[in-house]
């Protein structure tokens, strides 16, 4: 039987081997559990109950059917209305229209009992998931950019998606169905050995043959059926890459190439679906040979019995119909041991996420000033006061610093770096490609820490404060804008998500954002697509520009803010940043050696330390400098080009 949601995603996660530890790793998700366990403990009982009644359906039928077999006097139902206690102690007694009532007794009970155990265990998972979603979710957003720079998005998200779903599906289905395929088993095996202890041995001599054959075929239909997928899933990337690059494939003529292509994937998908076909028609028919003959065998065995008195008809059939229960679960335990082991490899790899240690941040702070950001004040629970921080001033200063990235340590790529930038001012940083300009933003705004030497933010080291409020302070206007899928006004609002609608529009206008925004339909509601796709190159720097605007940083990151933009929205831009970089330090990674030329300071970056420093005209004064030959060269670039 399938499972709920994501079964299907869930058929290629990979499974653990089933140990000691691999259990108590398991074992770790039932602590979610814990704010739920009454309404847990009740699902419980809820599955014992629905499978126990389930167990008295056959009984009931065999006791109807016993009612009416040849021989039987049962009473009438005048005589179960006058003496109702004598004829329920005595199952003889009951009359067929007396059974018939308590079947449906008994299935109304049992109606009772399964939506009580479904309703109950599926608001336990889907509880407990949320609270396991958000602090693996938590967890991610609070690990370093090493972290991500190890990982792919696509892993991370399976991690979410998947490994929890695989999860769920165990608490709320998995779970209820081994709990049931035990009481089952257990309650079933004694019912038939108590019906009859030589049918039952004749029963357990069929019935593990059909179990196994159920299993080997079970297995080797689904690896086919992956399989299948698999080979689909391969044919519409060949689709999706021909349409993404339809371009291409007709400039170089390639249409027959491309049907060619996947005309040979399809057939490949035909092929293991015909194989597939052949093993599920085999294992079909040796089923319905196998399960019918085992019936055949039983049945002219407790025929026999029926002979010699030793067994009554109604008992043969609820022998029958409680063989079939055994033997269903006999074959449902594979499939719940293969979902056990991908439970054990899904919980294994969100605890090694909720293991990796992340960066240290406080979940309050307030300033001196009184203002201040709670950014998790549903989890806020500790009563001790907020850690109080001054707005900084946006002094800066890097004392001989050494770093490499993690992910190459042999490589270093600053060596030994100092710079000061002073509060308020505009410090330019330009260099050759790889000097190492965008590593001084990343150790700005602490994405990594530096191997050795020691930043300074208003003459104190960076560790001694929190690591998010003073990313607070801090601004970043990278070249390549990232905008979330929402509006505009959500995505500038980002920069301060308690900002009214009036400071919104103030920062738009600041950054010469609000004109163009007006001239749309919707205005600031207008949805910015996928990272931002609606718009243009300009638009989004704009929009990201009120995004720093409206954060009110004291130091501001520019990383390449106008390479990319044509003049006219350069233009606009760079008048936005103007208005931006005021009365604020500033940080600014230059492509474009024109843009930077009023800067208080020019720092020049060449394999990994500061090699020159000064204002433009100070540079320029210097024949053999980097900083007056890459100005040159980028003027005669200019010149070229008109």
């Amino acid at each position: 039987m399938a499972g709920p949601r994501n079964r299907h995603a869930n058929d290629d996660l990979p499974k653990a081997k089933i140990s000691r530890e691999s259990v108590g790793e398991m074992l770790y998700i039932f602590k979610y559990l814990k704010p739920y366990r009454l309404k847990f403990f009740l699902g419980l009982v809820f599955i014992a109950l629905s499978a126990l009644s389930t167990m008295v359906f056959p009984f009931l039928i065999g006791k109807m059917i016993d009612s009416v077999a040849p021989g039987q006097r049962p009473a009438g139902l005048e005589q179960v209305v006058q003496n109702p206690l004598n004829n329920i102690l005595d199952p003889s007694g009951w009359s067929v229209n007396f059974i018939l009532i308590l079947l449906f007794v008994q299935l109304s009970v049992q109606m009772l009992f399964s939506f009580m155990r479904i309703y109950l265990l599926t608001e336990v998972g889907e509880k407990s998931l949320a609270d396991m979603r958000v602090d693996v979710f938590g967890k991610l957003l609070l690990m370093p950019m090493q972290f991500f720079s190890e990982r792919r998005v696509g892993e991370l998200s399976s991690r979410i998606s998947s490994d929890l779903g695989q999860i769920q599906d165990m608490l709320s289905f998995t779970l209820a169905e081994f709990m049931r395929g035990i009481i089952t088993l257990i309650v079933g095996l004694c019912l038939i050995f108590f019906i009859s202890a030589k049918l039952a041995a004749v029963m357990l001599g069929i019935v593990p043959v059909v179990a196994i054959v159920a299993v080997v075929f079970g297995g080797r239909i689904r690896k086919m059926s992956r399989k299948a997928q698999d080979q689909l899933a391969d044919s519409g990337t060949i689709v999706q890459e021909a349409f993404q690059g339809i371009g291409v494939v007709k400039s170089f003529t390639n249409e027959g190439f491309e049907m060619s292509r996947y005309n040979t994937s399809i057939r490949a998908v035909v092929r293991t679906a015909i194989q597939n076909a052949r093993f599920r028609g085999a294992f079909v028919s040796l089923l319905i040979f196998s399960v019918f003959g085992a019936i055949a065998v039983v049945v002219w065995y407790g025929a026999g019995l029926i002979g010699t008195g030793e067994l009554k008809p109604g008992d043969l059939f609820a022998f029958v119909v409680f063989s079939a229960f055994v033997g269903g679960t006999f074959a449902g335990f594979a499939d719940m041991f293969s979902q056990l082991q991908k439970t054990i490899g899904a919980t294994q790899r969100v605890r090694e996420i909720l293991r990796e240690k992340g960066e240290s941040i406080e979940l309050g702070w307030k300033m001196e000033d009184g203002s201040g950001k709670n950014t998790d004040a549903m989890l806020q629970t500790s009563s001790s006061p907020l850690p109080t921080f001054p707005k900084l001033s946006g002094s800066v200063q890097f004392q001989d610093i050494h770093f490499s990235y993690p992910s190459r340590s042999e490589v270093p790529v600053l060596k030994g770096l100092s710079l000061s930038a002073d509060a308020g001012k505009q410090v330019a940083i330009v260099g050759p490609s790889g000097a190492g300009k965008s590593t001084i933003a990343a150790l700005l705004l602490r994405f990594y820490n530096p191997s050795s030497g020691t930043i300074l933010f208003d003459g104190k080291p960076a560790d001694e404060y929190d690591l998010h409020f003073l990313r607070t302070q801090m601004a970043l206007v990278p070249q390549d804008v990232i905008l979330f899928g929402g509006s505009i006004f959500d995505n500038i609002r980002y920069g301060n998500p308690l900002a009214s609608k009036e400071e919104v529009e103030e920062a738009a206008t600041k950054a010469n954002a609000h004109v163009f925004i007006e001239k749309f339909p919707e205005g600031y509601q207008t949805v910015v697509g996928e990272r931002g796709v609606q718009l243009s190159g300009g638009q989004r720097q704009r929009v990201a520009i009120a995004r720093a605007i409206l954060k009110n940083p004291s130091i501001l990151i520019l990383d390449e803010a106008t390479s990319s933009l044509d003049s006219e929205s350069e233009t606009l831009v760079q008048e936005a940043l103007e208005s931006l970089m005021k009365n604020r330090t500033s940080f600014v990674i230059a492509h474009r050696l024109s843009t930077i030329r009023n800067a208080d300071q020019i720092l020049v970056l060449d394999h990994g330390i500061v090699s020159e420093s000064g204002t433009h005209e100070q540079l320029m004064k210097q024949e053999n400098g980097l900083y007056r030959k890459l100005t040159e060269l980028q003027f005669e670039g200019y010149e070229k080009v008109g």
